[in-house]
């Protein structure tokens, strides 16, 4: 008799590992109690996981749907979770025959933190991960992907740690908010160092660290009154995902019929009233790369399951902004379903969307409630690609030429566009990135090009953001690829012979640059004028000069930039309107005090930015 209950107790025990072994993943891994939107969707995998039933006994958690696919071996999982939920473990009862499991479901209490958002107020500063510091050289060899610093494709070893540990030199230069390219797993042959190919939403790169790491990165920064920024992309993943090797449906990825279909990168037909149909969905159904398959957000699940996962982030992590990768092409009402949901449940938050144009017209289209097309596509902040293009040539000064065919008149220009925008103080502005040559060039024989640029960025209207090494002129060209415009912030890793993030290890050029903009970002921190007054700018006469004033209550700010190779005599009265009642300008770099109702010169490639005193 014994032996016979010792028998069905082994024979229960196995049957349910056997189901137990079947659930491989399930995602998201927890959520929260308290959430605006009460229902969670809940992806699990496993063998036939499909045919299994499913039962739920949590006080306040009751079971919407459950979604079954063309693929037995995914079950979607619809949970409406009641506002007064406790948190706890729920218990999800799978049933399959004889067959019985219980996954226990962590719902966790919420904490209020972070998702404060960013603005005018702020300057970002961009990080490529990999290329910032290794902080940690245990985690660079991973699964046969070597670090290879003389390879400008390969991985370098920047990690988590790395940035932790140069967060006061990020607060001492005056930055507010880091935008960290993307840190979520990247197993890719080769290593995809640059983040873009995703192969699990919800970890973070083991290369880079882990979730608790930055979890912890992210609080460390709140402490130190820095904001994070976490780059996003929905449009694709990486071919090495796990879905790829076992689809979750037959329309997860777009054009998934063997035949690899290219993308047109045609942005325009997204809102071109007479674009064909064949052109728009060449844009958002192409592959960017065979090695990224383009995800169809058409899908009901996928939708879903990608809108969790970004607030996912948000509520674990604490994160105050996301930078959405290659806007125009997902699918449009999902993006516009997703603005709506992650403002619905954090109303502080902001998402900028990579929305890469040469004209501003097509740029302020997607800005939320646009004022041209009376549509709302949803999106907080736009990028300024237009303004970039102009800036890259614009303080070059290589002619003495005013009037319209000056390069200050081109800025004015595309300013004077700014009635397109919604919401001109949510564009973000800047003079490159990591998909662009860096602003710097090598052979700039002294700082001029780069003084003008940088005053105009960091008191002009928007955003501004800055990308890392610019403040110590590091330079690069795309020349064969990208990896040129990435390259390794020198100091960071040990045993490097330069380290820039010491003014004993910079040259004397690099330590001037550095302390011209630092001056400037922390002076821009205490002047409300110029993170969020009004602008009023002047048209470039013949002298070739671009003026204009930010001014807020009692505060005015007036900039002059002289584009030419020639001192410039400017008449004063003719800035009355934004001078008013003032009679002095104290210049915010030298601290030199000049009248400002006379004549006053520019020197040649110079600027001033005054604060205007009586």
């Amino acid at each position: 008799m014994m032996k016979k209950f010792v028998l069905i107790v082994g024979c229960i025990l196995f049957v349910w590992q056997t189901l137990a072994a079947q659930i491989t993943r399930v995602e998201p891994a927890n959520w929260w109690v308290g959430m605006k939107n009460t229902q969670l969707q809940i992806m699990v995998y496993g063998p036939n996981i499909g045919k299994s039933m499913l039962t739920i006994q949590y006080p306040g958690v009751a079971i919407k749907e459950v979604a079954r696919t063309n693929n037995a071996n995914y079950l979607f999982i619809y949970l409406n979770i009641a506002a007064q939920t406790k948190p706890g473990l729920v218990k999800l009862q799978f049933t399959d025959g004889a067959q019985k499991f219980t996954h226990n479901y962590p719902l966790k209490a919420r904490t209020k933190e972070g998702a404060a958002g960013f603005s005018s107020a702020d300057v970002l500063y961009l990080i490529t991960p990999d290329r910032f510091a290794n902080g940690n050289p245990a985690n660079d060899a991973l699964e046969n992907v070597n670090v290879n610093r003389n390879d400008p494709n390969a991985r370098h070893g920047g990690d988590l740690k790395g940035i932790e540990q140069h967060l006061d030199y990020i607060k001492d230069a005056g930055f507010t908010t880091v935008w960290l390219n993307p840190v979520q797993e990247n197993r890719m042959p080769g290593g995809s160092y640059h983040g873009y190919a995703i192969t699990n939403f919800y970890n973070i790169d083991p290369r880079f660290g882990t979730n608790a790491q930055f979890a912890a990165l992210t609080k460390t920064m709140h402490n130190k009154g820095l904001k994070v920024v976490m780059d996003m992309i929905f449009n694709h993943c990486g071919s090495s995902h796990p879905w790829m090797k076992d689809l979750p449906a037959k329309d997860w990825i777009n054009n998934n019929n063997g035949k690899y279909v290219q993308t047109n990168h045609a942005k325009y037909t997204i809102m071109d009233p007479h674009a064909a149909a064949i052109d728009k969905n060449t844009l958002t159904d192409g592959w960017f790369v065979p090695e990224m398959p383009d995800l169809n957000q058409r899908n009901r699940h996928l939708a879903t399951y990608l809108i969790q996962n970004s607030i996912w982030w948000i509520e674990y992590s604490h994160i105050d902004g996301i930078r959405q990768d290659t806007y125009p092409y997902p699918d449009y009402d999902f993006m516009v379903r997703w603005c709506r949901e992650v403002e619905a449940e954090y109303p502080q938050f902001n998402i900028v969307g990579e929305s890469w144009y040469g004209r501003s017209s097509a740029s302020a289209w997607w800005q939320k409630k646009d004022k041209l097309n009376q549509h709302d596509a949803g999106l907080k902040s736009v990028m300024d690609f237009p303004l970039t293009f102009i800036t890259n040539t614009a303080f070059d000064h290589n002619n003495n030429n005013g009037g319209e065919g000056s390069a200050m008149y081109r800025i004015y220009e595309e300013i004077a566009q700014d009635f397109m925008f919604a919401d001109i103080d949510n564009v973000l502005t800047f003079l490159d990135n990591h998909d662009l040559d860096r602003f710097v060039r090598k052979d700039d024989a002294d700082l001029s090009r780069y003084k003008q640029a940088i005053a105009f960025l960091l008191t002009t209207r928007g955003i501004p953001q800055i990308y890392y090494g610019t403040e110590i002129l590091m330079d690069g060209k795309k020349e064969k690829s990208d990896g040129y415009v990435r390259t390794d912030f020198p100091g960071g890793w040990a045993g490097d012979k330069d380290n820039f993030f010491t003014t004993a290890g910079r040259t004397e050029k690099q330590n001037e640059a550095f302390t011209y903009i630092q001056k400037l970002l922390q002076w821009r921190k205490a002047t409300p004028a110029v993170t969020s007054g009004k602008l009023t700018h002047f048209v470039p006469d013949n002298s070739g000069t671009y003026v204009y004033a930010r001014t807020k209550g009692n505060q005015t700010i007036l900039v002059i930039l002289n584009g030419t190779d020639a001192d410039q005599t400017l008449d004063m009265a003719r800035f009355k309107d934004v001078i008013k009642d003032n009679t002095q300008g104290r210049d915010v770099i030298t601290g030199k005090q000049l009248p400002v109702t006379q004549k006053l010169t520019v020197p040649a490639k110079g600027q001033y930015i005054f604060e205007l005193t009586k």
